[in-house]
């Protein structure tokens, strides 16, 4: 097979939506739900006597059902309990406790049609009952250049915090907290929050750093140069002169055999204004986005199109990456917009004023996919993509289902029915802060907007008025520009600059070093940065706030450790209030040149949000880049931090674990996976535990908290089919572990995957025909 030619002839053996629910078991074993809002309900666990507890769950909207989940009692498994609504209030006795039997228990509950997921609480029979939340701290530890007043909370109603200022750890006779604490010197604050009848939280700490001085970045441009890959068009320009240079581009890049590995990048940028009878036909490495505040603000009467654009492309849309489209408004000249791509090539901040078509005219195969904070007044149809991605939007209705799609926080989704058809739901994304993005304020100077934070997020951040958060002006931004270099980058992160990144591609022999709060590293047009000499592309530091978004990782010829890596190893810092976001981060280890890296991501901070990545090992590519002694890569993905949220996460064909999961309380809401199809023996591909290959997804073995939805892993062995993979997921076998909704496929059935997950889950059956499991454990 010519993997240049047709990326895999392997994923053509499904078609077609399929049918049939399990909404009624997914509901006996909570399963499915999006996580729940605390201001939604109110739940108590308290002890009846030596052997029984009665657990209360009062919704604050009446619930059509309320579900218990619990485990614990000693010699029986998990349970799934209907519970009795008494007035409003849900109740449940447990029984066959003794002192100090502890039980982990969570609820699902229906409120206006979704159903949703709590946090999981632990109740100590005779003991402390529930475990008090964590203090958090305002404003975040850091470095300020005077004195702050910091506030503690926490979010357990009536909790007492207790706190310490000298470095020891606070207990319950440590100072308690009565108002904010003046920070006038360099100092670490510890606390606690406690509750009689309940567990005391654990320790959070924030250090601040007092009279340090950041950098300030020298004034640049309001209004910059962009250099010659950036294409600026105003709605007084003539629409033939703007088709000119947009099918100018196009045929630049819309050759799969040609363009897919070449050097040039472009961007495609439309000030505010209406744009009558433009149609954009979107190649490789092209981003197509509107200047203006909101979507609305700018309208294209016309089209933004990828399709199987090429004869070679045999009308399968397997190998549309690299390119993007963002924050317009389309009217379709043909009642429908046509966004028929693969891997890393997000559809943000969209307003399509008709439908939306995710496959190509032909009918033929793609594999995609991601869109964000997006409406579509019409349907969404998938039709023949394998899998895809939706956060925080809005459609008219949906259509199609191959293997694997989620839906996080948006209306107009299908109802919760996998495997049949393949639809996962939740109600809300728990935490989601859209990409910054480039606009023109009203004097016509250019701005990088901040969107704000949002938890249990559902909708587009657009929808009821301007997104909210704050902007930036461009003189805080270096505009990075062919003939940079990685020494007149770091200088700019030195001074405090911002980075923007226009279209090109960069090649570093030093790493570029984030190491200020707040910093934001914005590309558009796919800037690629390329390591040189083994050094790793870039490094953040253990700070508040950091954006990274539109960048593509290429690694370089001499072997990396890592491309990109946030936060130090160790790191402890709580960041929750203010996380660093990865959005739109696409990594590659060969195909272009060929690239080597032990690590394409690590994520050492906590809190981190992974909102988009694709970390690709190249299965094809330009002659000499691929095969399995070429293009070395170990991992894709490495998270040791704790409460990681990942939304959005494509791992493809890495020679190790494709995901090593370290850090506690992380979240994965879809995953796509294609393991390596050129394992070259099966003697030589073993996991350190002595099973067939290495698991797509591994949580690490300490791990006792970890939750993930919409999961999907393909094998196709292709260089040698005898090859087997023991198991997609592995996993420590606790119950505050737990996997919704996975799939695992054998592409023309090229080699097999014995289990879903663990030991769970039967093996790929043939004829590419997925193999299901609804939850784990």
């Amino acid at each position: 097979m010519n993997r240049i030619l047709v990326r895999s002839p392997w994923r053509k053996g499904v078609r077609g939506v399929l049918a049939a629910g399990l909404s009624a078991l997914l509901i006996a074993a909570g399963l499915g739900g999006a996580t729940a809002a605390a201001a939604d309900y109110s739940q108590t666990a308290a002890s009846l006597n030596a052997s029984q507890a009665q657990f209360s769950f009062t919704p604050s909207t009446p619930a059509r059902y309320v579900d218990i989940h619990y485990t614990g009692v000693p010699g029986v498994g998990q349970q799934n309990v209907r519970m009795t609504d008494n007035g409003g209030t849900w109740r449940h006795t447990v029984g066959s406790l003794s002192a100090g039997t502890v039980l982990d228990y969570w609820f699902t509950y229906e409120k206006s049609g979704p159903q949703y997921d709590t946090p999981h609480f632990t109740y100590t029979h005779g003991g402390s009952g529930t475990t008090v939340a964590s203090p958090t701290f305002d404003p975040p530890g850091g470095s300020y250049p005077s004195a702050r007043s910091v506030t503690l909370s926490s979010a357990t109603t009536g909790a007492t915090i207790r706190y310490t200022v000298d470095g020891s750890t606070p207990t319950a006779s440590s100072t308690v907290y009565t108002g904010p604490i003046t920070v006038s010197a360099t100092s670490t604050i510890s606390a606690i929050a406690i509750k009689s009848g309940s567990a005391s939280s654990p320790v959070a700490s924030a250090s601040y750093t007092i009279g340090s001085t950041q950098a300030t970045c020298p004034a640049q441009a309001e209004v910059p140069d962009f250099g010659p890959n950036v294409r600026i068009f105003d709605p007084g320009m003539s629409a033939s002169s703007i088709q000119a240079k947009l099918d100018a581009d196009f045929n630049a890049q819309k050759d799969t055999l040609t363009a897919q590995f070449t050097e040039r990048r472009y961007a495609h940028l439309f000030k505010p204004g209406v744009y009558n009878g433009i149609h954009d036909n979107v190649g490789y490495y092209t981003s197509v986005a509107g200047l203006g505040q909101n979507p609305g603000d700018v309208v294209i009467n016309g089209d933004v199109t990828v399709d199987a654009f090429n004869e070679s492309d045999k009308g399968v849309a397997l190998q549309n990456f690299w390119r993007s489209a963002e924050n317009l408004a389309v009217v379709p000249s043909s009642g429908s917009t046509r966004w028929a791509v693969a891997q890393a090539a997000p559809f943000r901040r969209m307003d399509i004023r008709g439908g939306l078509q995710l496959y190509p005219a032909s009918y033929g195969f793609a594999s995609g996919g991601y869109t964000a904070d997006s409406k579509v007044s019409g349907q969404t149809a998938s039709i023949s993509q394998q899998q895809w991605y939706t956060r925080d939007s809005s459609y008219g209705s949906w259509d199609g289902g191959v293997w694997n799609m989620v839906f996080s926080g948006t209306s107009g989704a299908p109802a919760n029915t996998f495997p049949n058809p393949p639809e996962t739901t939740l109600g809300t994304t728990p935490v989601s802060r859209d990409v910054p993005y480039l606009y023109l304020d009203g004097s016509g100077k250019y701005r990088v907007f901040l969107p704000s934070s949002r938890t249990n997020a559902s909708g587009p951040s657009w929808a009821n008025g301007s997104t909210p958060g704050s902007s930036l002006p461009m003189s805080q931004f270096y505009v990075v520009k062919a003939g940079d270099t990685a020494a007149s980058i770091n200088t700019a992160l030195s001074q405090g600059c911002n980075l923007f990144f226009t279209p090109g591609v960069y090649h570093l022999n030093q790493t570029l070093n984030v190491t200020k709060a707040n910093t934001v590293v914005l590309g558009v047009g796919y800037p690629t940065l390329v390591p040189d000499n083994g050094v790793d592309a870039m490094k953040v530091a253990d700070v508040d706030g950091v954006r990274i978004k539109g960048l593509l990782f290429d690694a370089g010829t001499t072997n990396s450790q890592s491309l990109l890596t946030v936060g130090q190893a160790g790191s402890t810092a709580n960041h929750s209030a203010n996380p660093t976001t990865l959005q739109d981060v696409f990594f590659r280890i060969g195909g272009q040149i060929a690239g080597k890296a032990t690590n394409s991501l690590i994520v050492n901070s906590r809190d981190t949000i992974i909102d988009h990545i694709w970390a690709w090992r190249a299965d094809h590519g330009n002659a000499g880049t691929y095969g399995w002694a070429v293009n070395t890569g170990d991992t894709g993905v490495v998270v040791n931090g704790d409460n990681v949220l990942a939304t959005g996460l494509f791992v493809e064909h890495y020679q190790k674990y494709q995901v090593i999961w370290n850090g506690q309380n992380g979240r994965t809401i879809f995953f796509q996976n294609e393991i390596p199809y050129d394992v070259p023996d099966q003697a030589g591909w073993k996991s350190p535990n002595g099973l067939n290959g290495y698991a797509a997804y591994k949580v690490g073995d300490s791990v006792t908290s970890h939750e993930a939805w919409g999961l999907g892993s393909y094998c196709f062995f292709n260089d040698n089919p005898s090859v087997n993979l023991y198991h997609a997921f592995e996993v420590p076998n606790r119950a505050g572990v737990r996997f919704h909704n996975m799939v695992t496929v054998s592409l023309n059935y090229k080699g097999t995957i014995t289990h879903v997950i663990n030991d769970a889950g039967a093996v790929t059956p043939p004829d590419t025909r997925p193999s299901n499991l609804v939850s784990y454990p």
